[in-house]
């Protein structure tokens, strides 16, 4: 009886461990499934999974999406084409695939030792001065209406002068203290 539980454990453990990876990668698999159909509109993605099925046998579990994985790598790539939702090598003679958007000018060749100039610099330019005038430096603006730019103040600035009580005491900032007064004798002392 124990070689009979040493034979089950035995193939236990066999089921268990993954065979060998003996399947060559996707991108192989996928083109040779396409050759071997040969279809003339392209094959589309369950008859390519039935080709490599039928010819590999023992596929891993993630199959269906590893091939899905694949067949949208290779195609954008440019190793296979898309068409009507069936997938087909690409055309040799066909012109290559340009990408999204306007296509750049073609830039003409500079000429030898041709410096290009540097870079505008950012900002508004400034205006143009006459070369034979006087420079003139700005000066303080004195002149005018004689109020300052901008929302007047709420407090007009006035000459600080101390303010001395009639005791010669200077007073202090914020509100003074609140004046305590006698209180009278009490009735019947």
């Amino acid at each position: 009886m124990a070689s009979i539980e040493e034979v089950s454990d035995n193939q236990v453990t066999n089921q268990l461990q993954p065979a060998p990876s003996t399947l060559p990668s996707y991108p192989d698999m996928i083109m040779g499934a396409i050759e071997a159909l040969n279809e003339e509109n392209g094959s589309n993605k369950s008859a390519i999974a039935r080709q490599i099925e039928s010819t590999y046998g023992t596929l891993p579990p993630a199959h269906s999406t590893l091939l899905a994985h694949h067949l949208n790598k290779m195609k954008q790539i440019g190793q296979l084409t898309m068409s009507k939702n069936n997938y087909m090598k690409p055309n040799p003679n066909a012109p290559p695939r340009r990408g999204r958007g306007r296509p750049p000018k073609p830039k003409a060749p500079l000429p030898a030792g041709y410096v290009p100039p540097p870079p505008r610099p950012r900002g508004r330019p400034p205006k143009e001065r006459d070369p034979h005038a006087p420079i003139q430096v700005p000066m303080k603006k004195s002149g005018g209406s004689g109020r300052t730019r901008g929302r007047p103040r709420k407090y007009p600035v006035v000459e600080k002068t101390v303010v001395k009580e009639a005791s010669g005491v200077r007073r202090g900032r914020g509100r003074p203290p609140k004046v305590k007064t006698q209180v009278a004798a009490s009735v019947g002392a």
